[in-house]
Parts: structure tokens; C-alpha cells; sequence
């Protein structure tokens, strides 16, 4: 089955992000209620461009929110996924606020309830918010048990990854059971043209049945007309093909065979038009890739805005 394009949340539910020129894509008013109308509005667009796909998190600033506001107004809604294991620290939209990661059973069982208090039965797909090698959670079992319910009353879990080890997470992921049966069954990983290197952990985990996510496929800008240097193979491509950088990074994404769906991250309903033409496109570029420990070290200076 090709894969689809969904629209991920992260960039447009609270009032600062990484995406580069992000700061001109907003309004100069970030209230929670200029947000809002901007997630709807873009929402709308994903709607009238057949997105189904809508991923969201609890550390998002407001998204689930949003989403939640917008889905009695559009019929046929679409798939609802969410994650679990960072928070949001602030209530202010006027303050860039960290985010605090805790893979722990409190925070699992908080953020579950809040979650559901939002969407409802809508949540097709509950996630670990950036579950690394390292995390708490494998050796946890108090936790795991109490998110195999979750499982065994017929909500899906997956999890995400970051960082340079995302490939030794998916492995690791894939192989979990509790109680004799897989944990998960789905898995969001960032891979684009500069970070390919979970790539085949994703072609692993797919084989072994798992929905596979695709996110951050523009790089957070990198790879868009904000962050190409001229003579980039992507913007050579982009104008034979009569479509922007974006949509062949994206087209990149749709087109690895273990992909199911891929996130358009954008935040005007301008930029997801000029996602959306990532669609039926097919390109040929060389390889880009950055090594791993290169790619997240840039991410990581990457400004917020």
C-alpha cells in the first residue's frame, strides 16, 4: 500500500518552534486563541487536500486542544494519533518553554486521562514520546503492564524516536512483549534525505508489521527554500519537476517501501499545499545524508521561533 501524507501538530500548537522562518510564518499575536484559529485554518486546508492523518502530542503546547475543537466541525475527521512522556511547562503562549521528558508510570497514567479527556475514542494510535535506548522504560514493569492494558483494551501503542541511536530504539521496540505479545505495533522515526540512517530498522520493522511514521521529512526546514544552498540537487529537482524543495523532500519519504505514512510539518495552508504536491511525484536525487551525529547536532543548534 503507497503511503499516505498526514499532518503532524508539533509546530503549530504552542508559540515557538525549530522550523526555520518559522517566525514569519505566524502572526505577531500567539495567543492560545490566534493559534487556534491558525490550527484550524490549517486543519481545513489538510481536510480539503484529503489528508486523514493527524498526529499530535501532549507536550504540543495546545494541539490536542485544537484538534479536538476542529474534529465536530469536519465530518470524517480521519485518524487521530497521539504521544505521551514529555510536558509542556508552560500556560503562556508569550514563553518559550522546555519540555519535560519522563518515561515514568505517573506520567503515562496523567497523560493518558488528559488525552482521552480531549479526543475520546478518536485516538487510533497512543505513542512513547521519544523513547531512546536508554530510557527508563524497558525496565520498567509496573509501567509496561499498565500500557499493555491499554493495549488489550484495543488502543494501538507505537512509539517514537530521536537522535543519533534512533535505529538501535526501533529494534528494540519492535522486539518488546509484555505478556507473550509485541507491545507496539507502530513506530515514528525522523528519516529525510540528510538523516537516513534508521532507514533499515524502519524496513525491519515494517516486515515485522508495524505501521511505520514518518516525520520531520523536510528537516526542519532544511530542506525547503529556507535552508537549500543554490546549487542543491533538491532545488534542481524541484525545477524540472515545477514543484517547491518540499515536495520532493517529502516525495523522498513517500516513496521508501516500508513507509506508511509521512507528516507534512508545515504551519500555513500555503506550505501544505506545496507539501501536498509531494504526492504521485517521483524523483531521483543522490545521496545526501549526513552522518547521524552531524545531522542532530545541527538540529539541535537549530533556533527556536
Amino acid at each position: 500500500m503507497d503511503a499516505q501524507l498526514g499532518l503532524g501538530l508539533a509546530a503549530i500548537g504552542r508559540p515557538a518552534y525549530i522550523t526555520l522562518g518559522r517566525d514569519v510564518d505566524l502572526p505577531a499575536d500567539r495567543s492560545w486563541s490566534a493559534l487556534e484559529a491558525r490550527a484550524h485554518e490549517l486543519l481545513d486546508t489538510a481536510a480539503d487536500l484529503g489528508l486523514t492523518w493527524f498526529d499530535t502530542a501532549r507536550s504540543y503546547g495546545r494541539a490536542e486542544q485544537f484538534l479536538a475543537g476542529w474534529i465536530p466541525t469536519a465530518p470524517g475527521a480521519g485518524t487521530v494519533s497521539t504521544k505521551w512522556g514529555y510536558t509542556y511547562t508552560a500556560d503562556d503562549p508569550t514563553v518559550d518553554a522546555d519540555e519535560v521528558k519522563t518515561h515514568d508510570l505517573a506520567t503515562f497514567t496523567r497523560q493518558w486521562a488528559e488525552s482521552r479527556a480531549l479526543l475520546g475514542d478518536r485516538i487510533a494510535l497512543h505513542q512513547v514520546h521519544s523513547l531512546t535506548p536508554d530510557s527508563p522504560l524497558w525496565d520498567d514493569d509496573a509501567l509496561l503492564h499498565a500500557m499493555a492494558e491499554v493495549r488489550d483494551s484495543g488502543t494501538p501503542l507505537g512509539f517514537s524516536t530521536s537522535g543519533p541511536r534512533q535505529a538501535d530504539a526501533v529494534r528494540r521496540g519492535v522486539a518488546l512483549e509484555v505478556d507473550g505479545r509485541p507491545l507496539f505495533s507502530a513506530v515514528q522515526s525522523t528519516w529525510n534525505l540528510l538523516e537516513t540512517s534508521v532507514g533499515p530498522a524502519l524496513a525491519e520493522a515494517s516486515d515485522a508489521g508495524f505501521r511505520v511514521l514518518v516525520k520531520e521529512g523536510v528537516a526542519n526546514g532544511r530542506l525547503t527554500d529556507r535552508g537549500l544552498p543554490a546549487d542543491s540537487p533538491v532545488r534542481a529537482a524541484a525545477a524540472t519537476a515545477g514543484v517547491g524543495p518540499d515536495a520532493v523532500a517529502l516525495a523522498a519519504a513517500l516513496a521508501q517501501p516500508w513507509a506508511g505514512v509521512v507528516l507534512s510539518g508545515a504551519v500555513t495552508p500555503d506550505q501544505l499545499r506545496s507539501n501536498a504536491a509531494a504526492r504521485g511525484l517521483v524523483v531521483d536525487l543522490p545521496d545526501l545524508a549526513e552522518a547521524p551525529e552531524t545531522y542532530w547536532s545541527t538540529r539541535s543548534s537549530l533556533p527556536w521561533a
